[in-house]
């Protein structure tokens, strides 16, 4: 994780790895930013639905002790943008998931996808 002083205040870049990791320990709770509809065609597993049009960082768990929330989106864009708004809103400092959701598949972490010929949810296995 690198972290970069903004005029809001720091704001922390997370690796897919570590999130991943920070999931796997239960200190991490990961927002995703994207639409409903992005969020229904695959997700992290985990990971809470927060669309960017209606995210108000006052509604959000607040980060402490050992637990850090991670916004994350498509790119690493909005997810950006919402770290800052959240930095914005007061809060001490802000995390997201650099590279998002196609940085996490292109490292082969493991995700719910949907199977194309029942159009139900699928677990898409990790290549590790």
């Amino acid at each position: 994780m690198r972290s970069e002083d903004t005029e809001a205040g720091v704001l922390r870049h997370w690796s897919v790895e570590d999130v991943h990791e920070g999931l796997d320990r239960g200190e991490v709770v990961l927002i995703d930013v994207r639409t409903p509809a992005e969020f229904a065609f695959e997700r992290i597993r985990g990971a809470l639905l927060s669309p960017m049009q209606e995210l108000d960082p006052k509604h959000l768990p607040q980060p402490g002790g050992r637990r850090h929330v991670v916004f994350h989106c498509g790119s690493g864009v909005r997810s950006r943008r919402m770290a800052e708004l959240a930095l914005r809103a007061g809060w001490s400092g802000a995390d997201h998931m650099e590279g998002g959701f196609a940085a996490w598949k292109q490292a082969g972490l493991g995700y719910i996808g949907t199977d194309m010929a029942s159009g139900a949810p699928k677990d898409m296995m990790a290549r590790k």
